[in-house]
C-alpha cells in the first residue's frame, strides 16, 4: 500500500481509479483498510477543492417535487394556499418560517437549504 496525500487533480483522478479497483474490498484486509484511507483521502481534498453549497430554497423544493412525485397542487395543500405556492415556485415570494417547517418535517426538505439565500444567477434569469 503506497498512499501519499493528495495534493493535484492528477493524484484524485488516481485516488479514485485505484478506489473503482478497490470496491469490492472485503473490510478488515489490507486492500479495504487501503480503501477506507483512499476514501477519505479524496473527501478531504474535495471539500477543499470543490466543495458543494447547499441548494438553494426554489432548487430544494423542486428536487424534492421531482423526486416524490409531488405536484403544485400537492405544495399548495401543504402551504394552505394555491397563491402562496404559485409565488414560492415563481421565484416572487420568499418562505415564511412555517413554510420552512413544514417544507423539512413533511416532506424532508433540508432545513439548510431552505434557508439558504437566493442564488444570484437565479435572482437575473428569474426575471426573463
Amino acid at each position: 500500500m503506497d498512499i501519499r496525500p493528495i495534493k493535484t487533480e492528477a493524484d484524485h483522478a488516481a485516488a479514485l481509479e485505484r478506489i473503482e479497483m478497490l470496491m469490492d474490498a472485503e473490510a478488515d484486509t489490507p486492500e479495504g483498510d487501503e480503501l477506507d484511507v483512499l476514501a477519505t483521502l479524496v473527501e478531504a481534498y474535495e471539500e477543499t477543492h470543490a466543495p458543494i453549497a447547499p441548494a438553494d430554497p426554489l432548487s430544494a423544493i423542486r428536487h424534492t417535487m421531482a423526486a416524490q412525485g409531488f405536484t403544485q397542487a400537492d405544495l399548495s395543500a401543504l402551504l394552505n394556499s394555491r397563491s402562496r405556492a404559485s409565488e414560492i415556485l415563481k421565484g416572487a415570494r420568499e418562505l415564511s418560517k412555517s413554510a420552512m417547517w413544514r417544507l423539512h418535517s413533511e416532506w424532508g426538505v433540508p432545513a439548510e437549504c431552505l434557508i439558504a439565500p437566493k442564488r444570484e444567477d437565479e435572482d437575473r434569469t428569474a426575471g426573463m
